[in-house]
């Protein structure tokens, strides 16, 4: 065993699958080991889905998982805040699902089965992706489960778009689609087209837009108000600020900072019932592994404020 200092854990040493080829043990999240990485106890399931099939402009989201997962071996199990060892939940790193290049639609559907299957078994469900449009899925899965449900997008972007490039079911159509089966709140959004805005304002949608965030002392009362009581909470990265998280497909100046995004998912876990989230959009590039990290970080803290330990 190597001793992992930064996090006062350990590592294991390379083993020999032959005479030539050294190799390690596939990561899980925060370097768990069993019982506490065993999937029949585990209440959390990290799903990783490398896919970024509809992505247009910086292409890369589907090596977000692994970076984040790699990332996180390096995560203090002990957590400041909480005075808690989150982990202790149990938290189970399933294989990565494996892409569909057929279509954005197909991959949205394989998502969705096994979401669905996990949310049987009672697991909390942790996606990280990914592009953004893979989001319908577990929505889709958790709105069966949850016949209230309604979903918190914290994101710099609408994705109210009925169609572009040719699909519906693109990153920039998803919470149109998602709308179409439950509520949706937007908190972070800085830019949209013309036709989102007037869809926001033919819908009635709930919608607080990033310069508001800022002025409006009573913003987190009315975004409670807007949601029900089982919540999913999807996070695009770039609803944080390029200053920070500069490492998405569609940076955009002007977002949340780290102590920002944290007091938003807290203050929804201490109110609602949180019944699952995902990060998505990460597109990791050579020197992002303080930005992998952070997202860590993000998932390990939103985990410990939505499960009792």
């Amino acid at each position: 065993m190597i001793e992992n200092g930064r996090a006062g854990k350990t590592l294991r040493s390379p083993t020999m699958k032959d005479n030539r080829q050294p190799f390690l043990p596939p990561r899980v999240f925060a370097g768990l080991e069993p019982p506490h990485s065993d999937l029949k106890p585990a209440k959390v399931v990290i799903l990783p889905v490398p896919y970024d099939g509809t992505t247009e402009w910086q292409s890369g989201a589907r090596h977000g998982p692994q970076s984040i997962i790699d990332a996180s071996q390096y995560l203090e199990l002990y957590d400041l805040e909480l005075d808690s060892e989150i982990y202790q939940v149990g938290i189970h790193t399933l294989p990565e699902v494996e892409p569909l290049a057929s279509s954005p639609e197909n991959m949205v559907n394989r998502v969705y089965r096994v979401a669905r299957g996990l949310i049987n078994q009672g697991k909390f469900v942790v996606m990280l992706g990914g592009e953004h449009s893979l989001t319908l899925g577990t929505v889709r899965a958790f709105k069966e489960a949850f016949p209230g449900l309604c979903v918190l997008q914290l994101d710099a972007h609408a994705d109210l778009r009925d169609e572009y490039l040719g699909t519906r079911y693109g990153h920039a159509c998803v919470m149109r689609r998602i709308q179409e089966l439950c509520p949706v709140t937007q908190v972070g959004i800085r830019s949209l087209s013309r036709e989102e805005k007037q869809f926001i304002s033919r819908s009635k949608l709930p919608v607080f837009y990033m310069p508001e965030l800022t002025h409006d002392k009573n913003f987190e009362k009315q975004m409670l108000a807007s949601l029900g009581g089982d919540v999913y909470v999807t996070i695009d990265a770039d609803v944080l600020d390029p200053s920070i998280m500069p490492s998405v497909g569609t940076p955009e100046p002007g977002g949340l900072g780290w102590q920002q995004l944290l007091g938003i998912i807290k203050t929804v876990a201490a109110h609602k019932h949180v019944v699952g989230f995902d990060l998505m959009e990460f597109c990791p590039r050579e020197s992002s592994y303080p930005y992998a990290f952070l997202l860590a970080k993000l998932a390990y803290r939103f985990i410990g404020y939505s499960l009792p330990r």
